[in-house]
């Protein structure tokens, strides 16, 4: 007793709550004791809650940091803590509530909570107008869901939470129902919630009247660019960062040695990882993918589109996801094409991004006629010698997008009229027009006349144009005809009697060796270049049906395919010069470029020579002036030979040669009267 009196344990609550964290049962009293001081504080706090109470707040923390020592005796603490917080978040004292908040989080670590019944609560105290409280709960929110789902889902904590988060969603206040929006877009980035419940759930927020929280969902949706980001902070530090040429230059100054270079190299290693270092794509094509009914959103979205009074940006938005919606899952929204064709003008704001999302929303199942007035559009708008050669070959990059997602929309009095355009004095112009001849040599030679069509290919004779609502299923894959087929049973046992009897002329060792000879694939070539096409689909259904093709069989495949795209049909006679076809690496993992998104650089690409920036065009006068004379009088032949008056007059002093050079400034037209006037009259006076 005498040592507790010395310790003063009723005042010293953290002593105590060591003590009693080592031994509960002989420390009891104190806790009572302390227990009951915090229940008669919870009384006067009662009375005036938004009083702030230091006392009240150390007893708090004490008795929830002790609670699981003492089991039986607490039952009833959490759901104080939770009825106060419950009836009285609003007028709390800030930090009071914070103290509260974290006494539960304690509880809810020491498993003295369901995560239900805490959870649901903090996502109510998001309607707090309190900054710090709203940013601890959504971290504790994320990480608690976090630990929840470690070792394996909790379908019944998830699905509760998310019909909560979703009547959130629909929340009066603001503030609440975008917190509760961002943790559930966190929790899908994080791989946590990432089923087609909760993307389902974020849709409902990008038909939100709140601006924020549907700027928020259809972020989500639409990836943020991450390279815009990177280039401002890239910008925002650039004064800090110091590039490569400076640090070499800065080692060339001063003493030589081994620290220094150590440093510079380091230095050096520094810079060049900052530069390979990129971020991922935020964007999530998965998301899209697992909305239940694209149609009806998509209509939803269009619908709010037409009456939204939101800023330009905002448009810009729900027009894109639209078009990524009517683009990936194949959608029919007719309104939409006469909608975005009002934007196609070259003085638009965000013009390319528009053309962009008319690309994106364009598919071989829309019906042409539909898609034709857009191509249209954008050919008279861009497509002509009043504009600049910019604003032509992005109007050419656009009708090429579209065409090669529905090839069906162009028609050969338009296409002829822009092939025209592969001979303007403009590069960019020429190279954009090249480019749609080279598209149409692929999917539909027709259009073009008979002298863009270029050298007739393998690819090119065996193309079908397929026709609106047509569809080209194959029991086969096309190009397996390359493949050698597996030989007979019979064959192979023949094979190994033969084998067996050739022991003698083996290498020694029982095994024959397998000798790879260069001329086997062009061999296997010849003999499939020998087969006429219905001899090649027979065999490219046997290999198909008969056999499991390998990675290197996909690779000979699409090399194959490849190579009747280059080489032409008419073989043998009236070659020129023997044809070559180059060796391509391709590897057989690597995925079609351009996915179900058009790059916006597709759009913008301009064949032109960029502007050199100071930099560069410092070293091309330093390289320029690098082996040449210095300007100037050259020396003379003869030192001792007199010098010019034009040379006397820039070493003498400037007052000497002032009043010349004064006279030879430019005169107004009442000087040189004067001037002429006095020098008459002093002719005059002479010649008398």
């Amino acid at each position: 007793m005498t040592e507790r009196n010395n310790n003063k344990l009723p005042s010293n609550l953290p002593q105590l709550q060591n003590l009693i964290k080592r031994d509960p049962d002989s420390y009891k009293d104190e806790f009572l004791q302390q227990y009951r001081h915090f229940l008669s504080n919870m009384e006067i706090f009662a009375l005036k809650p938004s009083s702030y109470s230091q006392t009240l707040a150390e007893l708090v923390m004490f008795v929830a940091q002790v609670a699981h020592c003492y089991p039986d005796e607490l039952a009833n603490f959490p759901q104080q803590l939770r009825e106060q917080l419950h009836r009285n978040a609003t007028v709390l004292d800030p930090a009071l509530r914070m103290t509260f908040c974290k006494a539960l989080i304690a509880l809810r670590n020491k498993g003295l909570l369901p995560p239900i019944t805490v959870l649901e609560l903090f996502f109510e105290l998001f309607r707090c107008q309190d900054k710090l409280l709203r940013k601890t709960l959504y971290n504790y929110i994320v990480q608690d869901i976090k630990m929840v789902n470690a070792k394996h889902k909790n379908s019944k904590v998830n699905t509760t939470l998310q019909n909560f988060m979703y009547t959130m969603l629909r929340d009066s206040n603001a503030i609440a129902a975008k917190m509760s929006l961002d943790v559930m877009m966190e929790l899908y980035r994080r791989n946590i919630w990432n089923d087609a419940k909760t993307v389902n759930v974020i849709t409902t927020a990008c038909l939100s009247k709140v601006t924020k929280i549907k700027v928020a969902a259809l972020t989500f949706f639409l990836g943020k660019d991450e390279d815009k980001a990177d280039d401002d902070s890239d910008s925002d530090s650039e004064p800090d960062r110091k590039t490569a040429k400076e640090v070499m230059l800065g080692h060339r100054v001063g003493k030589k040695t081994k620290k220094r270079a150590k440093k510079m190299q380091k230095a050096l290693s520094v810079i060049k990882k900052h530069k390979k270092k990129k971020k991922p794509s935020s964007f999530n094509n998965a998301a899209l993918h697992l909305i239940h009914d694209p149609q009806g959103f998509a209509e939803k979205l269009f619908k709010d589109l037409e009456g939204t009074t939101e800023r330009f940006e905002v448009k810009l938005m729900l027009i894109n996801l639209i078009s990524r919606l009517v683009g990936i899952h194949q959608l029919f929204l007719f309104n939409f094409y006469p909608f975005i064709q009002r934007f196609l003008q070259p003085h638009q704001r965000e013009v390319t991004k528009i053309l962009l999302f008319a690309a994106q929303a364009s598919h071989d199942t829309v019906p042409p006629e539909i898609i034709e007035p857009v191509l249209m559009t954008i050919a008279n708008n861009f497509i002509s010698d009043r504009n600049s050669g910019e604003v032509m070959a992005v109007g050419l990059n656009a009708v090429r997008e579209v065409c090669s997602r529905c090839p069906l929309s162009m028609t050969d009095t338009l296409l002829q009229d822009l092939v025209q355009y592969k001979t303007h004095k403009d590069k960019s112009v020429m190279m954009a027009a090249r480019s749609l001849v080279q598209l149409f040599r692929q999917i539909n030679p027709g259009l073009l006349h008979k002298k863009d069509r270029g050298k007739p290919t393998e690819a090119s004779v065996d193309l079908h144009v397929r026709q609106y609502g047509e569809l080209d299923a194959k029991d086969y894959i096309p190009g397996a005809e390359v493949i050698k087929p597996e030989p007979d049973q019979k064959e192979e046992i023949e094979q190994e009697d033969w084998e067996d009897c050739s022991d003698d002329d083996s290498d020694g060792s029982g095994e024959w060796v397998d000798i790879h000879h260069s001329s086997d694939e062009e061999a296997q070539d010849a003999e499939t270049e020998q087969l006429n096409p219905e001899e090649k689909l027979k065999r490219a259904q046997e290999v198909s049906s008969a056999r499991i093709l390998t990675q290197e069989d996909f690779k000979q495949i699409r090399l194959a395919q490849i190579r009747k795209e280059v080489e032409g049909a008419v073989k043998g006679k009236g070659k020129k010069r023997k044809s070559t076809t180059k060796t391509v690496d391709i590897d057989a993992n690597d995925e079609q470029e351009g996915g179900d998104l058009v790059k916006l650089t597709s759009i913008e690409l301009v064949h032109k020579r960029p502007r050199h920036d100071k930099e560069s065009r410092l070293a091309t006068v330093l390289a320029g002036r690098k082996d040449r004379e210095k300007f100037g009088h050259k020396e003379r032949a003869n030192p001792r030979a007199s010098t010019t008056n034009k040379e006397k007059k820039k070493k003498k002093p400037f007052m000497m040669v002032k009043q010349k050079i004064l006279r030879k400034q430019k005169r107004s037209f009442k000087d040189k009267q004067v001037a002429l006037k006095n020098s008459l009259l002093k002719k005059q006076k002479f010649q008398r």
